[in-house]
């Protein structure tokens, strides 16, 4: 079989795009991809990195106010849906699939134009303004939480498929995550991470709890700053505590997150679509901050669906500090019953096999079964 993905501009677009192709591979080694993204777009920097051909298009989003930019846009984009059908011309793909972000707007509809089976899959509760206008071409719109499909009223399939980054954390070794924190084995972890670059309003919060963990004793804190933050926020702490506990480990980034997460018992982090996947394919309670930086403010819906589920307490920005954040921490910690819950609610929402339920999609979409 032959894939086309297509998908950036944040880690939340690109991940689950790698995770499907991990997916094809491992059902179908022969398999052969082709990339396409944006030329400025993260994509352009990770994908490679996953040994995935990749060609680029040079296409922007429109801006929600009037702009002139906007009229660039829109010429970009039948640039990069000319430079699409030439790609696919040549590759001669069996599906196209896009995952989000500006980038899947000329390539999906070029795919459409040709005749190719298309589908894009939505990781967010409220779909993006890309997926939504390209719902009337796809074959199938995928949706990571369950009844989104109302979403795309347009569309002439939808399903509920789940977030494919949650199968890819099933594998993950929980051992291997102890040992990369230097943490003994079945001790009870608490990870605060902020996104893969890390979070301002998170950072603060935990340098103001920094001096209340020693009442959760028997409990390793791993704090994850992002690269940007890491100095100035573990210098602060230093200078609050005088040592450092031995329960407390500052990082600035995880390269082997689905091992952590596998070890981890209690999460802090924003809302996004595809780390939510991960921590409900592992049944892992949550205390979610989303991100009012966000199109649609669509990270606090998402966080709603988990809440809603008992699968997590959600802390506005504007309502974060450092005693609120301790007190949900110490409230899930301090009682086994209140963190079992959670997990069971968080599990409930998992989707392990979603990965495995897109490729069967994309199989009944070529007639590749």
């Amino acid at each position: 079989m032959r894939v086309v993905l297509t998908g950036g501009g944040t880690g939340g677009h690109i991940y689950p795009a790698v995770a499907i192709a991990r997916q094809c591979e491992l059902e179908d080694p022969k398999t052969e991809f082709l990339y396409i993204g944006g030329e400025r777009g993260l994509e352009s920097k990770l994908v490679p990195q996953e040994k995935l051909p990749f060609e680029s298009i040079d296409i922007t989003g429109f801006r929600r106010k009037l702009s002139f930019e906007n009229v660039k846009t829109i010429m970009r984009f039948f640039k990069g849906v000319h430079r699409s059908k030439a790609l696919l011309s040549q590759f001669k793909p069996d599906v196209v699939i896009g995952t989000g972000g500006y980038v899947c707007g000329p390539v999906v509809y070029a795919a459409a134009k040709l005749g190719i089976p298309t589908m894009i899959h939505e990781q967010n509760a409220i779909p993006g303004l890309t997926n939504q206008f390209l719902s009337r071409y796809a074959d199938t719109v995928a949706v990571s939480f369950e009844g989104s499909e109302k979403a795309f009223p347009k569309a002439k399939r939808a399903v509920y498929t789940g977030n494919p980054r949650a199968t890819t954390v099933q594998s993950a070794n929980r051992e291997r995550g102890f040992a990369s924190l230097g943490i003994p084995m079945d001790s009870q972890v608490v990870l605060i991470v902020g996104g893969s670059r890390g979070a301002k309003a998170i950072n603060d919060a935990m340098i103001g709890m920094a001096s209340h963990i020693g009442r959760l004793p028997g409990i390793h804190f791993v704090f994850v700053t992002g690269d940007t933050y890491f100095e100035r926020t573990r210098e602060e702490i230093r200078s609050r505590l005088g040592t450092m506990p031995n329960h407390l480990h500052i990082m600035p980034y995880v390269h082997n997150m689905p091992e952590v997460l596998a070890a981890t018992s209690l999460i802090v982090n924003r809302a996004g679509a595809s780390f939510l996947a991960e921590i409900t394919s592992l049944g892992i309670p949550s205390v979610l901050i989303p991100s009012p930086n966000v199109t649609n403010n669509h990270q606090e819906a998402n966080a709603r669906q988990l809440e809603d589920a008992g699968a997590s307490r959600m802390i506005l920005e504007k309502d974060l500090t450092a005693e609120t954040l301790f007190g949900r921490l110490e409230e899930i910690m301090t009682s086994p019953d209140v963190r079992k819950s959670m997990s069971e609610a968080s599990r409930k929402l998992g989707k392990p096999d979603s990965a495995v339920v897109i490729v069967e999609e994309i199989r009944r979409l070529t007639g590749k079964r």
